[in-house]
């Protein structure tokens, strides 16, 4: 019988996790018990800090590349989300590269070296990326009614507010400058001209420089 050849390929998300050493030491060992168990060889590990937002990684790259030359037959993750949070690049991989050679997830207990391995792979993805956008929509939500309540939810303070305690508050003295640029636009003067007449008043931004005609005309729409 011949003897499966794996890459095991290990992610942490942050510098610190990776210095610090507990999930990176955690990780090779469920791989390693899992290679016993199975009868694989693991002819590499590839260790890797950094996001999974994209495939973009060197050190994926070349267990890939190990991958589609036929140095190695399968690749060995502790969970999927070490290899990828998108269900379209995980189908990508699946099809590209792990249509022959095997993708195994040590916790999901997949092996993709099997129709019924494939099927769960695809059904897990889709869950998971369902979940992220659940999640997603959720703080959308809460956001919009943080803002229609006036309290901050992060992000550059709008201006004409300023944040008191958490919550967002008229800002009295660029509320003032709004009103007059609305006032001055509605007397027919151009943007330009708004801007220019501030100007020669010494009125600044909150950068302390001179009003252009486009922020003249967020204040006055």
């Amino acid at each position: 019988m011949t003897t499966t050849r794996a890459i095991a390929y290990i992610r942490v998300s942050t510098n610190q996790q990776a210095d610090q050493g507990h999930s990176l030491l955690a990780q090779q060992e469920k791989v390693n018990a899992y290679a016993s168990l199975y009868d694989l060889e693991i002819v590499e590990t590839v260790v890797e800090t950094g996001s999974a937002k994209n495939l973009n990684r060197e050190g994926l790259q070349g267990a890939l590349a190990q991958i589609k030359s036929g140095k190695a037959d399968a690749l060995i993750v502790v969970k999927l989300d070490r290899l990828t949070r998108s269900v379209v690049d995980l189908g990508y991989l699946v099809e590209t590269y792990f249509n022959k050679a095997g993708l195994l997830s040590v916790s999901e207990q997949i092996d993709t070296r099997s129709a019924s391995g494939r099927l769960v792979l695809n059904v897990l993805a889709s869950v998971s990326q369902w979940e992220r956008e659940a999640i997603g929509e959720r703080t959308a939500v809460v956001k919009q009614s943080m803002k229609a309540n006036g309290l901050y939810c992060g992000g550059i303070v709008p201006y004409g507010q300023m944040l008191v305690s958490g919550e967002l508050v008229t800002n009295p003295n660029e509320q003032a400058i709004i009103n007059r640029a609305k006032a001055l636009r509605s007397e027919g003067h151009s943007l330009r001209k708004i801007a220019t007449m501030f100007s020669n008043e010494g009125l600044k931004t909150r950068k302390d420089t001179d009003f252009s005609h486009v922020l003249v005309s967020r204040m006055a729409a």
